[in-house]
């Protein structure tokens, strides 16, 4: 007997735990009307609510705005905002350039993929160590799995200018102590103590707030996933401005070929 299809079911409909248009032309979001029971919502409380099914108080949803503020930098040399400007540069639209932006940011060294692995880090040592084992073993497991602590030390730059005003919110909202926190920064002092300067980075520390916020890795990937976008925008903006073609051109005699030499094609 065959093993029936388990698509069989969704063939010729689309079932949804999550909501959508009702023929009585209600919109159901997450059990919710969203024109009266969530009516005036904050974007940001409606994304993370589509996402985790909770909805944030107001000191959680402060905190997860600067999150995004805080790392959206009008600066084209960035990797993703460099996607953005070239869109502008090359007369491309700006929906598709911010759209590649936003693609390429899921990088895993220093993107997205990396708060993911962080995100898993913290939740699985803190588990780890309220059932005996060490930090140092904890750490020496992630090294041997991935070669690496995510979140921790940053190319060219030593330390990270997005840390002290996210602390001092946190701080004035009561957030700076949660226990995903507190073990960003043991890890932090970890390696200090063993004279290796991997201080933690933004992304170390956005992860551990949303590991103290209560969401899973793939969440809290989904969540941080505009964090840059607001400061794509004016990178394709004062591209497209330019004349078409200026953004880091490369002229061919800055070039240096080393291939086969140019050949005469013979008459025909």
């Amino acid at each position: 007997m065959s093993t029936p299809d388990p698509r069989s079911p969704n063939v010729g409909r689309v079932r949804s735990r999550v909501g959508g248009l009702r023929a009585d032309r209600s919109v159901i979001f997450r059990g919710q009307d969203l024109h009266t029971d969530l009516a005036g919502i904050d974007w940001l409380d409606l994304f993370a609510f589509g996402i985790t099914g909770r909805r944030f108080d107001a000191a959680r949803l402060k905190l997860m705005h600067a999150l995004w503020a805080n790392t959206s930098y009008p600066d084209a040399r960035i990797w993703n905002n460099r996607v953005a400007a070239l869109a502008g540069s090359s007369r491309s639209t700006g929906n598709l350039g911010l759209a590649a932006a936003l693609a390429v940011s899921e990088a895993n060294i220093y993107g997205r993929g990396n708060e993911v692995q962080a995100v898993s880090f913290f939740l699985r040592t803190r588990q780890a160590l309220q059932q005996g084992a060490t930090l140092a073993d904890c750490i020496g497991q992630e090294m041997r799995d991935h070669g690496r602590v995510a979140g921790y030390g940053r190319p060219l730059l030593d330390g990270d200018e997005r840390i002290a005003p996210t602390m001092a919110l946190a701080d004035t909202l009561g957030l700076a102590d949660g226990p995903h926190l507190q073990l960003a920064f043991e890890v932090e002092r970890h390696f200090e103590a063993r004279g290796k300067n991997l201080r933690l980075n933004y992304g170390c520390l956005v992860s551990a707030f949303g590991a103290d916020l209560g969401f899973t890795p793939t969440q809290f990937g989904l969540f941080m996933f505009p964090s840059f976008l607001a400061g794509m925008p004016p990178c394709h903006i004062d591209a497209a401005e330019q004349p078409e073609g200026s953004l880091l051109p490369i002229p061919c005699d800055q070039l240096r070929y080393e291939g086969p030499p140019p050949r005469r094609w013979a008459a025909e």
